[in-house]
């Protein structure tokens, strides 16, 4: 499924293709009123992926932005 996010850290906004289902993204959507973990509802993603729904934030963006402090 196609999961579109704004990056906290740029202001950009990307795409990528993840293996969640749509179930699962109304899950993530409601997990506060749920009491449930992001690490719970995707546990077979990666922390990249997991912090990309979470935050917009990719793997690249993560490396420029160490890379700058």
């Amino acid at each position: 499924m196609e999961v579109t996010r704004v990056s906290i850290l740029s202001g950009k906004t990307r795409t990528l293709d993840l293996d969640v289902t749509e179930e699962q993204m109304i899950r993530f959507e409601n997990r506060r009123a749920n009491g449930e973990y992001v690490q719970t509802i995707f546990p077979h993603l990666s922390p990249s992926d997991r912090e990309f729904i979470l935050n917009g934030i990719t793997t690249e963006e993560w490396e420029i932005f160490k890379d700058d402090e």
